[in-house]
């Protein structure tokens, strides 16, 4: 109930508010102000305390506020100031479309006293839109006839934008037909028109392309194409044309019926209905009807009826080709009657054997025998076959012949042959008869399958799962059936150490190959195979092919961290003296990563630190080096944890645990001789570098206690008294110790040493830095000032 009134108030006052500020609009002052689309949110539009005559000052009293009537907040002000700038980027577009200009209107509500102000805010159009055209291409369809200076219609463009960046012209790819003409209607839209410039001649060019454009008046302007495709529409404006206007043909009178006697022929160069001839006779007596007759279609002239040279020596036929536009055109036959020998020659087929196995030596294909009616030249035949073909024909007893093959057959070459038996007769003119059969030739397994390539590579990602397709091989036969049936296996790997048959499988229907299990890229990187492909022939016939099968590495190893050993032992601690600059080398973080490529680039980074900002790791190279100068304030012990990350997808990343002591000074135990350091930078194992380390520092240690003592006894016996420490002549002390900048450390130090007289045990005293020229102090006793470490060897330093 309390929530449904708090909206009722809500609701009452936003109405109250609308209705003052519609009341006040009449007599209160107005901005004005202009600002360019698609600018940011934040953009400056202009000062409101400047262009309405108002103090900032009072723009804070008064609460002033920029409202609007549709509750958008595309203003805000900065009472502050006075300036107006933008709550968002503003599309000239959306909000007003095609009108111009664009014009918001906005109030500034002044609550102390209460006045509304009005601004109005004028967006301006930018050239962000270039002309569209709805359809992408136009097809007009013109007829051949048309006059020069014929005007075609075409779609016009689109462009969102206004004013000087709106739609201006357009132009067409040059060509010699046409141009464009621009044509503007009441509405101000800019239209395309089509101007023909030249005759269109469909039988020249039957179809025509441009390319029209559309530019706008920005700057810089943009542009918009559409293709335009003319197609020439065809005028019946050509009459059929024969080939010859006069054809002559001889024929005996004893030729059979249905004989095409001559084919007459005409074109039209029109196209379509207009285009399409059909022949007929024209004023033909009726014995040219009763004895020939004429295709429509093809204008082939056939023999209908017998002819007698006796009665009718010839005949004079006149031929019309009319087109479906109703022109003609016309020539004449002549058809002479020769009284010449009338029987032809007879084929008599005895027997075919069809098909025929290929790679057999000659083989009888066709028994046949051939005669004729006549007698003397007339009788006497010629039988033949096409020369470009692997038959011959022999001749037999009497008028028997066969035909056989004249070399082995090759079906993968040609499995069928179409042969014509031409017989012809000695007679003028010599008459002939034809016979054709059809031949096929058998296959025969002489064809070993022959794989696509040679060698097939495979790739398949490392860990993938089992029965994985990984890639396929394929072999083709030319043979045909049974023989052509291709079978595939995997054949005995030449390596006796690879178990292919637990790592691949093949099908053998369609040599698909499957990963019968998941493979390691650290484990077997490639491996390599033959498979063999046999067809189902009868003896089967085989080949082999190489398949060669990368495996490729994925990111399934996390990097693993050689040094500081994080095993579980006793952290390693590293010393870093105070004295340090900014970049010194604390320790260096060493990695491997058993990947390969980019899933072993690795990169590390500080993932936490006792005190941030003190230590930095170089990401490329895992050496960890001090970040600044440090400082008595810092704290002694720090504790650093350092990620190492690869460079796979997604990334794996491992991270090792640095402690490191800040101390004062280092004591000759701690620091390795260079030679040290050098060959424990060449060790590779972790091992003999930490005992050539650990053998080196104890030597140094010795060497400096054994050193120490001799100056201590050859002074004792010098001394007057034993509770200081004479300094020697020169520019330092000569009991000084001399720490050089080998290992870690960056610089070269100088520490008194004073053995403590009053002391049982073999302590010794490294005291703070001695700085040139200053006399050295060695004090009886312990000071806060200079304090004492206690090393593992049980001496206090």
């Amino acid at each position: 109930m309390e929530n449904g009134r708090a909206d009722t108030v809500q609701i009452r006052q936003v109405l109250l508010l609308f209705v003052l500020l519609g009341m006040s609009q009449a007599g209160s002052e107005s901005g004005h102000f202009s600002v360019a689309e698609e600018m940011q949110s934040g953009s400056f539009v202009g000062n409101l305390a400047k262009d309405l005559g108002l103090e900032v000052g009072e723009l804070v009293s008064r609460g002033a506020q920029v409202v609007s009537n549709d509750n958008k907040r595309r203003l805000q002000l900065d009472i502050n100031n006075g300036d107006l700038l933008l709550s968002e980027s503003l599309d000239r577009e959306e909000l007003c479309g095609s009108t111009e200009p664009c014009v918001l209107h906005f109030q500034v509500l002044m609550k102390n006293p209460l006045q509304f102000l009005r601004i109005e805010l004028q967006v301006r159009d930018i050239n962000d839109h270039s002309p569209v055209f709805l359809e992408k291409e136009m097809l007009l369809e013109i007829p051949e006839n048309s006059p020069v200076g014929a005007v075609f219609l075409l779609e016009s463009a689109k462009d969102l934008d206004v004013g000087i960046n709106a739609l201006k012209n357009y132009t067409i790819s040059p060509n010699s037909y046409f141009h464009i003409k621009m044509r503007v209607n009441p509405d101000n839209r800019k239209y395309p028109e089509l101007v023909l410039d030249k005759a269109l001649d469909y039988e020249e060019q039957s179809e025509l392309s441009f390319i029209l454009t559309a530019l706008d008046g920005g700057s810089p302007a943009r542009s918009g194409t559409a293709s335009v495709r003319v197609v020439v529409v065809d005028v019946n404006d050509n009459s059929p044309e024969f080939e010859q206007p006069f054809y002559e043909v001889k024929i005996p009178e004893n030729s059979i019926l249905g004989l095409i006697i001559v084919t007459v022929s005409a074109w039209d160069l029109d196209s379509g209905k207009n285009g399409e001839v059909s022949y007929s006779f024209s004023h033909a007596s009726e014995d040219i009807r009763k004895t020939f007759e004429i295709n429509q279609k093809s204008g082939e002239i056939s023999l209908t009826a017998s002819m007698d040279f006796e009665t009718i020596e010839s005949y004079s036929i006149i031929i019309q080709a009319t087109d479906g536009g109703g022109l003609f055109g016309k020539s004449t036959v002549r058809i002479q009657v020769m009284d010449v020998n009338d029987n032809a020659p007879e084929i008599a087929v005895s027997s075919i054997t069809s098909p025929i196995p290929e790679n057999l030596p000659e083989t009888v294909v066709m028994v046949f025998s051939i005669r004729d009616r006549d007698s003397g030249d007339n009788g006497r035949m010629i039988c033949s076959i096409p020369e470009n073909l692997p038959f011959i024909v022999k001749s037999s007893v009497e008028n028997y012949y066969t035909l056989e093959t004249e070399r082995m057959l090759d079906r993968e070459s040609q499995a069928e042959y179409n042969i014509t038996i031409t017989v012809t007769d000695l007679g003028t003119p010599r008459l002939k008869t034809q016979h054709n059969i059809t031949v096929t030739v058998s296959d025969v397994n002489d064809n070993a399958p022959a794989f696509s390539q040679a060698a097939y590579t495979l790739r398949v990602r490392e860990n993938n799962s089992p029965a994985l397709h990984i890639g396929s091989v394929s072999a083709t036969d030319r043979d045909s059936g049974a023989n052509a049936q291709v079978t595939y296996s995997l054949l005995p790997p030449q390596d006796p150490q690879l178990p292919l048959a637990s790592l691949v499988s093949i099908n053998a229907d369609n040599g698909q190959l499957f990963a019968l299990r998941s493979l390691d890229f650290e484990a077997l990187r490639a491996f390599e195979f033959r498979v063999g492909a046999a067809d189902r022939g009868s003896p089967a016939l085989s080949s082999q092919a190489l398949v060669r099968v990368l495996v490729v590495d994925d990111n399934d190893n996390s990097p693993f961290v050689l040094y500081p050993l994080q095993n579980g032992s006793a952290p390693c601690t590293e010393l870093v003296p105070r004295a340090a600059e900014a970049g010194y080398l604390v320790t260096k973080v060493v990695a491997v990563d058993g990947d390969s490529g980019q899933n072993a680039w690795l990169s590390y980074q500080l993932l936490k630190a006792t005190e941030p900002g003190l230590f930095g790791v170089w990401a490329h190279s895992g050496e960890v080096r001090t970040a600044r100068l440090l400082s008595e304030r810092d704290a002694v012990k720090h504790r650093l944890v350092v990620l190492v990350k690869d460079n796979g997808e997604p990334p794996l990343s491992a991270s090792v645990t640095l402690h490191v002591l800040l101390v004062d000074g280092f004591s000759q135990p701690y620091l390795p001789l260079p030679d040290a350091a050098a060959a424990e930078a060449r060790a590779d194992p972790l091992t003999v570098y930490l005992v050539v380390a650990l053998a080196s520092v104890s030597s140094l240690f010795l060497f400096s206690v054994l050193v120490f003592v001799a100056v201590r006894l050859c002074r004792r016996s010098r001394a007057a008294s034993g509770g200081g420490c004479s300094v020697p002549e020169g520019p330092f002390p000569g009991h000084l110790v001399d720490v050089s900048g080998a290992g870690t450390l960056s610089h070269s130090y100088q520490y008194e040493v004073c053995l403590r007289g009053d002391s049982g045990t073999g302590e010794f005293k490294f005291l703070k830095p001695i700085i040139p020229n200053l006399p050295p102090q060695c004090p009886g006793k312990e000071s806060e000032e200079n304090p004492t470490f206690h090393n593992s060897f049980g001496f206090n330093m």
